[in-house]
């Protein structure tokens, strides 16, 4: 990489400055434009996405992009807003016992699924069942080893108790009710929530059709029908938009942003709710040493990856918590590695590796800010003597041998919430941790993660959390870099898109403009 690839990308980074500036919990502009599209049709919104689902199954679903689309077509008893608040959604209430260790929920009446069966007090107790049994898989469902039983009340209370008391379990209960009497979810997906699944085609597309029977006419879907279309080729996507391929497109990469005709389309920007960092196996020689990670922290720049990735957009993270998380979030932390060559040498010579080392950086294919990345960070790496080797992988292989089988040295990707809480971020770090894929290991991370999982109080809780952020920065658990910005671009034809602050994408939301 040359120094003027890093000036040209900065370069197209001013081009975004049309931009209006958006929170990352809702509110949002967008630029002016035009009105009309290149189909004109408003019964069918296409989406581009930029790599396949892994299930239509909620249990087995492991990717924060087919989270987001399952968002759509299952619903919890509870359900985010965009505030970030937990709101009664299969459930009409719920109580939460003062110990923390029984959830009681009253069930909201006349709630279908998508085959017109209604939602019974047995179709909740299995579902939690189910996403408690460990052989399902998702990354969301192993906080469900937490539960003990689950008691049926009546027909309309049901009871979930815990084996200990977790005051933050609640945000756990966004994760879909479905029937018991649909054996196989991945073949035949039946939620309730504002889509229905209609087709699926590997490596094309899934199709959503509205669901004129869903339980909460005030959300409720307001387009017919949405094409989710897998763009492989992200270097594609500003003529897929400009051409009419596509009317909506999140995380568009911005180097695409100068291609898109801003009289057909509204260009929204917030963030995307992640951690993007340089993922160190710890398990792996010379990553087992501290003082390698945080040789590798101090030689990088995470503005000078900002501008060259997007355009000096994104916000810097100094550990495993983005800045949507505004009560858990420590932006001090971010000055735990300020630049610092002659430090970084330093480390490496205490740790036997004056010469400098190589490693290899295993990165998804579908990703190209996480690419543009590792192209930085190799030539920041080389600064005191380290060589950075880029291997780009498909998707579907990233999740079976790096997070699954964790056979890598090091990776770059983007770590989500999958629930509105702090453990949603920090339990992956917990030493027995089933989704620990860096293997990091810390007695002081792990009683301080234990003893914020066991607090009642709030303010203990909060700032015990924060020390377990603090440990991570600390021990250099990983090369934290930033939360990436979010480009969402959708055509003038339609309206109404909202951010979250987790991965989620709410497609009920948008209608026809007008």
């Amino acid at each position: 990489m040359q120094q003027r690839n890093l000036t040209r990308r900065t370069f197209l980074g001013a081009a975004s400055t049309l931009l209006l500036s958006l929170s990352a919990c809702g509110a949002q502009q967008g630029s002016e434009g035009g009105s009309g599209g290149a189909t004109g049709d408003v019964d069918t919104l296409t989406i581009g996405v930029t790599q396949d689902i892994d299930s239509m199954d909620p249990a087995s679903a492991e990717s924060a992009a087919t989270r987001e689309l399952l968002f759509n077509v299952y619903d919890g008893l509870v359900k985010p807003d965009t505030d970030g608040n937990l709101n009664p959604a299969v459930a009409s209430a719920y109580e939460v016992s003062t110990d923390g260790t029984t959830y009681s929920f009253t069930l909201r009446e006349g709630v279908k699924f998508h085959d017109g069966s209604v939602v019974t007090a047995e179709d909740v107790k299995h579902s939690i069942e189910r996403y408690r049994d460990s052989t399902t898989g998702g990354s969301l469902v192993s906080a469900f080893a937490a539960v003990d039983h689950v008691d049926i009340v009546d027909d309309a209370h049901v009871d979930v108790v815990l084996k200990e008391g977790d005051t933050d379990f609640l945000a756990y209960f966004t994760i879909g009710i479905t029937p018991a009497a649909v054996a196989d979810l991945d073949a035949t997906p039946v939620g309730c929530g504002p889509y229905k699944f209609a087709s699926r085609s590997p490596l094309e597309n899934v199709i959503l059709e509205k669901f004129d029977e869903y339980w909460d006419a005030e959300h409720a879907a307001h387009v017919p029908n949405v094409i989710f279309k897998i763009v492989s080729n992200t270097d594609s996507v500003g003529m897929e938009l400009a051409g009419g391929s596509l009317d909506l497109f999140w995380r568009t990469p911005e180097a695409q942003l100068g291609q898109i005709p801003t009289d057909q389309f509204t260009i929204y920007e917030g963030g995307m709710n992640l951690v993007q960092a340089l993922y160190l196996n710890n398990a792996r020689a010379p990553f087992d040493d501290v003082r390698v990670r945080q040789a590798l922290a101090y030689a990088i720049d995470p503005q000078q990856i900002m501008d060259f990735v997007s355009g000096g957009k994104g916000e810097e993270v100094g550990s495993s918590m983005y800045p949507a998380f505004a009560k858990y979030f420590m932006p001090e932390l971010n000055d735990t590695y300020n630049t610092d060559i002659d430090r970084a040498k330093a480390l490496l010579a205490e740790a036997g590796l004056e010469g400098g080392f190589s490693f290899t950086i295993h990165v998804s294919s579908a990703h190209p800010q996480h690419i543009e990345t590792c192209e930085v960070l190799k030539e920041q790496l080389a600064a005191i003597g380290v060589t950075a080797n880029i291997q780009e992988i498909e998707w579907n292989s990233w999740l079976s041998d790096v997070y699954s089988a964790r056979e890598y040295e090091a990776t770059v990707v983007g770590v989500d919430a999958s629930a509105l809480n702090a453990p949603s971020m920090l339990s992956r770090f917990a030493s027995d941790a089933g989704n620990n894929f860096i293997n990091f290991s810390s007695p002081a991370y792990d009683e301080t993660f234990a003893a914020a999982r066991a607090a009642t109080d709030e303010a203990e809780k909060t700032d015990l959390y924060k020390e377990c952020e603090r440990i991570l920065s600390e021990e250099c658990a990983s090369v934290y870099i930033q939360d990436l910005p979010s480009f969402v671009v959708l055509s003038n034809r339609f309206e109404g898109y909202e951010f979250y602050p987790l991965y989620a994408q709410n497609i009920a939301s948008i209608k026809p403009a007008g």
